[in-house]
């Protein structure tokens, strides 16, 4: 690794820390991430743009850095990297009110870039179909995935018909905005991963909030009704606002992120243990946040969620 940061960077004389998702470094008083780029070559180029505009707004981000071929991407056994500056303290931690105030900031008018993410029931469906075709030819020897699949695919197409339901009946406002926002967000919500521009996407503000409300559930159940009911009282949105939130609550990406590392063979299939225990809790949380949420609208309801029994 040194050998090829020195070679492509002229970087020399460092001390590296590395883990299975970046190497991390000091050089000249600056600190470096040295990462994989997973993402689409078309996309590449976008990212790139919008980087470069949040630099010239002052905005803070991590800056892509050019090799010596003059190219943002090298090659290293048969990978893309990308290596990023960051001149931010990589471990402060943002909460849901500066995540409001940083989606002030960066409200988009111009969507006309393969990063804008508008279609939340196509893309789902799509993947979904894609899962099912995975998991016929490819989970036979997967017993965790196979008992707990069908699941989560169910809770999946709840979630597709959610939006599909809101978008024909109702139409966004000005009260929700299309912002920067996120792949994902977690908790810690730390520097590296909410101001990354390999995470970036453009949508609506409430995916970085629906994402971080998710994994504040697995990660930090004590603080999760804390920024529940910071967001709500400080953020008022329409009733499409809180349906289209209320339908990313209930698309299992948790469960989906970890499925695909463990068809990649990244992550051990038990890793879905601690998902999948949590799975009554978890409609637990469905129900109350359709409470809540139905204080501030009348939000439509998910029969067999609400009308489900708890077990004694």
């Amino acid at each position: 690794m040194k050998e090829l940061l020195k070679e492509y960077y002229n970087v020399y004389d460092i001390d590296i820390i590395e883990n299975k998702e970046f190497s991390y470094f000091i050089f000249q008083e600056k600190k470096y991430f040295f990462m994989p780029y997973l993402r689409s070559d078309e996309e590449f180029k976008d990212l790139i743009l919008l980087n470069e505009e949040l630099i010239k707004k002052g905005f803070p981000t991590a800056k892509f850095v050019s090799n010596k071929e003059n190219s943002f991407i090298t090659l290293y056994n048969n990978k893309k990297y990308v290596l990023l500056e960051v001149n931010l303290n990589n471990h402060e931690e943002y909460d849901v009110i500066d995540m409001i105030r940083f989606a002030n900031q960066l409200v988009v008018e111009n969507t006309n870039t393969i990063l804008f993410r508008n279609r939340w029931a196509e893309l789902w469906s799509s993947k979904i179909d894609y899962f099912e075709y995975q998991i016929s030819q490819l989970g036979k020897d997967k017993p965790i995935i196979l008992n707990s699949f069908s699941y989560y695919i169910g809770l999946a197409e709840n979630a597709i018909s959610y939006v599909n339901s809101t978008n024909k009946k109702y139409q966004k406002t000005e009260n929700e905005k299309i912002t920067l926002q996120r792949k994902r967000v977690v908790f810690p919500n730390i520097t590296l991963n909410y101001f990354n521009p390999l995470n970036y996407v453009i949508d609506l503000e409430i995916r970085d909030i629906a994402s971080y409300f998710k994994s504040l559930f697995f990660n930090s159940y004590e603080d999760l009704w804390i920024e529940v009911n910071a967001y709500l009282h400080t953020r008022k949105l329409s009733i499409y606002g809180y349906q289209m939130l209320y339908a990313r609550l209930l698309y299992p990406s948790f469960y989906f992120d970890i499925y695909e590392k463990i068809m990649e063979n990244e992550m051990e299939e038990e890793s879905l243990l601690p998902i999948i225990s949590k799975v009554d809790l978890y409609e637990q949380f469905l129900k109350d946040m359709y409470f809540l949420l139905s204080k501030y609208a009348p939000i439509e309801r998910v029969e067999w969620l609400l009308n489900k029994k708890e077990e004694l």
